[in-house]
């Protein structure tokens, strides 16, 4: 298996990988949706609470913001946080203080009328998705790119205007390409024997903002490797 890097920013990072099964990039997909470890609040003590929301939707809400997950953070790292404010006004994520930092500090929590106040206390922990969705810490999708044969002006025509993941790359006679299912259904209109799937993937991970997408992408392949090995294990 060959991987070679494509984009890699922040929130999205994308991969070709060759002779890779599709079965392994699905592995690693449920790994990132299930058992990469990313902070998010555990649990909420509300001193004061007279807005609109019970304490149990808010916390709920609360419980949802993504938070910054340093590498240093481990299974036993737990965080305090906290929150005031006195109405009237619109009472947003980026009102809660403390460490790990949130992500995305405009994400509406409730509104305070006049006079009315919200006072709590949270403590963050580490967490997998498979405990519970908030530390679920990104996506992972994955699609085969095509083989086109070249030749045909037509063909060559659509595989030219591409504009996936990566840009076409002519191989011999042949083009390898990320197309939408437009463009594969319109060659195959014209040659439909012109167009298979390539033994190439393009894997792209996109992050909630927890963690770095590339990092993301790598904490899946160590998770899975000690799966692997524990799994090894476990027949001897």
């Amino acid at each position: 298996m060959k991987v070679e890097l494509l984009k890699n920013g922040d929130f999205k990072s994308s991969y070709i990988i060759k002779d890779i099964d599709a079965n392994i990039a699905n592995t690693l997909r449920r790994t990132i949706i299930e058992e990469v470890p990313v902070m998010a609040v555990d649990s909420v003590t509300f001193v004061k609470n007279n807005s609109a929301l019970y304490d149990e939707v808010l916390a709920h809400r609360i419980g949802l913001v993504p938070l910054k997950t340093e590498g240093k953070a481990s299974g036993k790292t737990t965080v305090e946080l906290s929150l005031k404010k006195i109405g009237p006004c619109i009472v947003y994520s980026g009102d809660i203080k403390g460490e790990p930092v949130v992500v995305y500090d405009k994400i509406p929590l409730t509104i305070l009328e006049k006079e009315q106040e919200i006072e709590m206390t949270a403590t963050a922990t580490i967490g997998t998705g498979l405990e519970h969705t908030k530390h679920v810490p990104g996506l992972l999708y994955y699609r085969y790119l095509s083989e086109v044969k070249s030749g045909n002006a037509k063909i060559d025509s659509i595989v030219q205007t591409v504009r996936g993941e990566m840009n076409p790359d002519k191989q011999g006679n042949k083009w390898i390409c990320d197309l939408t299912d437009a463009q594969a259904d319109e060659i195959r209109e014209i040659d439909k024997d012109s167009i298979k799937d390539s033994n190439e993937l393009i894997l792209v991970v996109e992050s909630f903002g927890m963690m770095d997408a590339a990092k993301i992408f790598i904490k899946s392949i160590e998770t899975l490797r000690k799966n692997v090995e524990t799994f090894e294990e476990s027949l001897k």
